[in-house]
């Protein structure tokens, strides 16, 4: 029986990095930087004004106050935009805007809220310190320094940054194509009549949605019989377009077990149990080349494995510089017993450093995982655990408020 860690090392080994394409800055949301990204223009670009007011010297505005107030005349008017600024002359403003280049000759902005607001003569009846309210060049990011490192996830505020810097295209790392497969013949598409013995195939939907979260590109391949030929035939005809193949079921100690009996002719995917719960019986190889995760059936099962095995290798083939889920600690509302040898991995609701179970430890009860967001983690040597007792909590999306 492997341990979780060494059927992780298996599923990551198989997966090497995907190959970096550039795409427009439109297109990057949620992909993974490739290289590093440096700036090519400095932020901000040139001294510019942080509030609407009077660009002034300090020597000529310092004294102004409500009982000494100070009357200059409005020389210019600079608003954002302005790329022919005058110099700014001894006895004189400029009336600025935010955002707007400070006149060479000023070193300070006055507040509108501190004037009368003239556009010809300002009277201004409060100053600031020398310097105040100005953006100096370069301040956030220098051009040349590094905006932003392969390995950052790229959602809004990285986006924004990498337009504010200069620029329009992107390196990314490819996304994966990954083939999606649920197994087994009592499975019945969602919305027919459901005959006896028969359930409604759902974990086509909950891995090829968890594929897409995770960055990749899913493509399900739905009700492929229950026959070894048929069955490699039928896959074999996919695989060409795919960088993985993940698939639910058929890989228990039982009979009519079409995934093992299929991919075992080949001699290319190894199975065996892992030490955890849910998710014990586990599989990995390749078939004509392309990597396989096989994944036991049950729903529970085969997210819980998805998340500890596939989530992470997938991630780390895109480049991601910390592939695995947030984790924090928590105390338990509740106690609880585990089986000894197994790691388990519960479903919880997280809140406020404290975490409750949700549900029992059954692998079919799919209602409860949908109410988590979270799963608690129980080492192999834990049996009992009392309530207030310290637990490691993997926070997962997509839960239910």
């Amino acid at each position: 029986m492997r341990t979780v860690e060494e059927h992780q090392a298996v599923v990551r080994g198989l997966l090497a990095p995907l190959p970096i394409e550039d795409v427009p800055l439109g297109a990057a949301a949620g992909r993974v930087l490739a290289a590093d990204l440096p700036a090519l223009v400095s932020l901000p670009g040139f001294t510019n004004s942080a509030m609407d007011g009077y660009a002034a010297r300090h020597a000529e505005v310092g004294t102004a106050g409500e009982a000494t107030p100070v009357r200059l005349r409005v020389a210019a008017d600079i608003p954002a935009g302005r790329s022919d600024v005058p110099v700014l002359e001894p006895g004189t403003v400029h009336r600025i805007m935010t955002g707007a280049p400070l006149p060479a000759g000023a070193d300070v902005v006055v507040p509108v809220e501190r004037t009368d607001g003239a556009t010809d003569v300002v009277t201004i009846t409060g100053s600031p310190a020398v310097g105040a309210h100005l953006r100096h060049t370069g301040e956030d990011i220098r051009a040349g320094e590094i905006a932003l490192r392969a390995g950052t996830p790229l959602g809004a505020a990285q986006l924004g940054l990498a337009a504010a810097v200069g620029h329009a295209v992107l390196p990314v790392r490819r996304r994966p194509r990954v083939l999606v497969l649920s197994t087994g013949s009592e499975l019945v598409e969602p919305g027919r009549p459901l005959l006896p013995g028969q359930i409604y195939e759902s974990n086509s939907v909950l891995l090829a949605t968890a594929v897409e979260a995770a960055g990749g590109e899913a493509r399900t391949l739905h009700f492929v019989p229950d026959d070894v030929e048929q069955f490699l035939t039928a896959v074999r005809a996919e695989l060409a377009d795919a960088d993985l193949l993940v698939t639910s079921g058929g890989v228990s100690a039982g009979a009519y077990e079409v995934v093992k009996d299929a991919f075992r002719e080949l001699g290319t995917v190894e199975f065996g149990k892992v030490a955890m719960q849910p998710g014990g019986p586990q599989g990995a190889g390749t078939v004509d080349g392309v990597p396989v995760v096989t994944l036991p059936g049950n729903p529970v099962s085969s997210f819980v494995s998805f998340e500890v095995f596939v989530r992470p290798a997938l991630r780390r083939a895109l480049g991601h510089s910390d592939p695995d889920r947030l984790r924090t600690t928590a105390r338990l509302t509740t106690p609880l017993r585990s089986p000894a040898g197994r790691r388990q991995f519960l479903r919880g609701r997280f809140d406020a450093g404290s975490v409750s179970q949700v549900g029992g430890p059954g692998s079919h009860l799919v209602a409860h995982l949908a109410r988590a967001n979270c799963l608690v983690v129980i080492p192999e040597d834990v049996t009992e655990l009392p309530t207030g007792a310290e637990v490691t909590v993997v926070l997962i999306e997509g839960a239910l408020q």
